[in-house]
């Protein structure tokens, strides 16, 4: 596991930076942490190459991945230097997928700058990208040389970025935390305690990545409201309605999935309706029509954690607990996804 250092930037790069000698650096940032992250960071780097690109979930293709190579290329990168990857998920997926796969792999470490990437994506060592449409679709298991975190960055958000984060503290709290999960549900969202819950969650995802490090078997219990809200979340991003922040979109599986957990008697009704009220009262509704299911269903065939044709899924078996490995049917995942379109009505 890489080390992750929760502390201001100020304390923590230049410390990282002073421990190895790279022959090089380049800073991966997109518009947004060009504007508001990069300047905090310029003075704290020695000569660097800036590599800029544009944000957003639909700039994670390989496309955008040759611009990266060959602006290290240009610059002359050999296997002895470091890539610093500043933003929120998607910079952290493909940056350190590019740095994974530059010349076989260079070292890289992961600056999140969102709520999402500070609790979630920086964590473990996934890397990748989307491919015709299929989220992270391609990409490799690659721990970076570091994740430094500093939750003062998080000022720099706007709310419905912070709320999107938020949904992977609620997951961290539901497959690993009963207690956590008491606490954060009495609270709205401008009352949690961010500096806690971002360390909460890197402690858990760290646990369980320690365990089981290229997901064979229990860190697939990180995906529990994944499969459907991944699917939810690229459905999204093909359609001319609002897209969805990935946050939102797991809000969706997870209520859709507690629900076939409790289809399958594996929790209570008491646990489902607490998650189905505290989900909607955080992030309203998505508007789901009957046309919009069967798309949604078709794109959970290609989720990774399948074995052949059968979609398999992490479901909670309590409060502060979950399964994984599990057969579902699309008929199981349909009543999800009609419970949740029931509730947004």
């Amino acid at each position: 596991m890489s080390t992750v250092t929760i502390a201001s930037l100020t304390e923590s790069l230049p410390a990282f930076l002073d421990s190895s000698d790279f022959s090089a650096i380049a800073v991966i940032a997109d518009n947004h942490t060009f504007k508001f992250c990069y300047p905090e960071i310029k003075a704290l780097l020695p000569r660097h190459t800036l590599v800029r690109i544009k944000a957003g979930e639909e700039q994670k293709h390989l496309a955008t991945c040759e611009l990266i190579w060959d602006a290290l290329t240009r610059a002359n990168f050999d296997r002895h230097a470091l890539v610093l990857n500043l933003g929120g998920g998607v910079i952290g997926d493909m940056g350190g997928f590019c740095a994974a796969t530059y010349k076989r792999g260079i070292a890289f470490a992961q600056l999140p700058t969102t709520l999402l990437a500070q609790v979630d994506a920086s964590v473990g060592g996934k890397l990748g990208i989307d491919f015709n449409g299929f989220k992270n679709h391609i990409g490799v298991f690659q721990q970076p040389n570091a994740v430094l975190i500093d939750p003062s960055l998080l000022a720099t958000l706007p709310e419905r970025e912070l709320r999107s984060g938020f949904a992977e503290i609620i997951k961290h709290c539901l497959i690993a935390d009963a207690s956590m999960w008491n606490d954060i549900r009495r609270r709205d969202l401008d009352e949690q305690d961010w500096a806690m819950l971002v360390a909460h969650s890197v402690a858990v995802k760290q646990r369980v990545v320690e365990q089981d490090p290229t997901e064979k078997g229990l860190r697939k219990i990180l995906n529990f409201g994944h499969t459907l809200g991944h699917a939810v979340e690229t459905y999204f991003l093909t359609q001319p309605r609002k897209r969805l922040l990935h946050g939102e979109a797991i809000a969706v599986g997870m209520v859709a999935e507690a629900f076939i957990a409790f289809q399958k008697k594996m929790i209570d009704q008491e646990l489902l309706t607490q998650i189905e009220e505290y989900v909607f009262a955080v992030y309203g509704n998505v508007r789901l029509t009957e046309a919009d299911t069967e798309p949604i269903l078709a794109l959970t065939l290609q989720d990774k954690k399948n074995r052949g044709n059968q979609v398999r899924m992490a479901l909670l078996d309590g409060p502060g607990s979950c399964a994984f490995d599990l057969p579902v049917t699309m008929a199981d995942m349909r009543r999800g996804l009609a419970f949740y379109s029931g509730l947004s009505r």
